[in-house]
């Protein structure tokens, strides 16, 4: 049974930092591109950031450009999100998920549940 679990997100002022966290199980790690999502209320689910499975590439939403960095620990089973510089518009559910495939508009076969994530002005 595939599981990932989320963590690391909570309550921030504007200008702070967090760092998400995702560890995976039931799953060869190393094999999948994880990539981050976030839903806003009433909004639908954007991309954040993905990392390939080697972590040799990167992809960033431009909202996340220099702001956020994705890394991963293939030894821990683990992808992070570190956040930094954040803003209201930030406030979101955060969910990791995996991918054997990598890209933008991929479909990603494996989902966390979430961590809220919500930064006060």
């Amino acid at each position: 049974q595939v599981q990932l679990v989320e963590s690391g997100g909570g309550l921030v002022q504007a200008g702070g930092s967090l760092r998400l966290s995702c560890v995976a199980s039931g799953l060869t790690f190393s094999r999948y591109a994880m990539g981050w999502f976030r839903q806003a209320p009433g909004k639908e689910r954007e991309f954040v950031a993905s990392i390939l499975s080697t972590a040799e590439s990167i992809i960033y939403a431009d909202f996340a450009k220099g702001r956020f960095t994705i890394s991963r620990d293939n030894a821990k089973n683990t992808v992070y999100l570190q956040m930094n510089s954040l803003k209201p518009e930030d406030t979101a559910v955060y969910s990791c998920a995996a991918s054997f495939r990598y890209g933008v508009n991929v479909d990603y076969d494996y989902w966390g549940q979430g961590t809220q994530v919500t930064v006060s002005s």
